[in-house]
């Protein structure tokens, strides 16, 4: 987890088009495919509005220079968080439907129904295509640009406070873990060895635990006073110096903001001419 959250960095830190564009541009453009997408009435039209989101996905994502395998890897380990809630969608019922078509019956009077089964799918489709936003601003935006860019928007100063702590100290914690996770792997102890004993394993596993939470106490402790001493209080905020997008960016997010408006009214209505 460490060694990906580290990867995320690194492609962030790479040049392409899209890594230059401001981080504003790509948080406002990511913001409203989301709200678009879940705006969309459960129904059949999220097919073509998720197809057509996906393809400019695809095209931006391409401008990155970026492996597509990056994009599908960092998808797949996403899929325990939100695949569950979708399988699990098929056994219930929800408001969208009124009647319910029994599937496969199952003992404990289980039964797996057609209509949640199109639900579930609506919602594969909402999540895949929201989740494809998030990695492509993940991926192209580095962390402090991103809470710089929020805090242009209009992020609490509170929050953008904490959200700067958190940046900069998550990778020290970060290499922290991996040098001692390296240190035990170079006297062979493997957490998920069975030739080991449990009671051993366990006891290694909660000594570096306990290291970490000491490691943190001690660095929270020693950078809140290294902050006193620079004038530190309950009125400073995270400076961030101001900065107006360019003429190309104004156009793009334009661009962006308005296909992402029209594609779903153009579909709504397309459907509703149609029937």
């Amino acid at each position: 987890m460490i060694e990906s959250l580290f990867q995320i960095e690194r492609d962030a830190n790479r040049d392409s088009v899209i890594h230059r564009i401001d981080a504003r541009v790509k948080i406002a453009i990511a913001f409203a495919a989301i709200i678009a997408l879940v705006a969309v009435p459960y129904s059949t039209m999220i097919y073509t509005v998720g197809a057509i989101f996906f393809a400019f996905f695809c095209i931006l994502w391409c401008f990155t220079g970026l492996s597509p395998l990056v994009f599908v890897k960092r998808a797949l380990a996403i899929i325990p968080l939100w695949g569950v809630i979708i399988f699990f969608q098929i056994f219930l019922k929800n408001k969208y439907y009124t009647t319910y078509d029994v599937v496969l019956s199952l003992p404990f009077g289980i039964n797996i129904y057609a209509q949640s089964i199109e639900f579930a799918f609506i919602l594969l489709v909402k999540f895949a295509v929201c989740i494809s936003f998030i990695i492509l601003l993940s991926s192209t935006t580095k962390m402090q640009d991103m809470l710089e860019g929020g805090a242009r928007m209009g992020l609490p100063a509170e929050f953008a406070l904490a959200l700067g702590m958190m940046i900069r100290y998550l990778f020290v914690f970060g290499y922290m873990f991996r040098k001692m996770n390296e240190t035990l792997k170079t006297k062979c102890f493997d957490a998920f060895d069975r030739h080991l004993s449990y009671r051993y394993r366990l006891r290694q596993l909660g000594y570096m635990i306990g290291t970490m939470f000491i490691r943190s106490y001690e660095q929270g402790e020693r950078v809140y006073t290294s902050m006193l001493c620079r004038g530190y209080g309950r009125e400073s905020f995270l400076f961030v110096e101001r900065k107006s997008l360019k003429g190309p960016e104004w156009a793009f997010l334009s661009f962006s903001l308005l296909f992402i408006i029209v594609v779903p009214v153009a579909v709504w209505f397309g459907q509703y001419r149609f029937f």
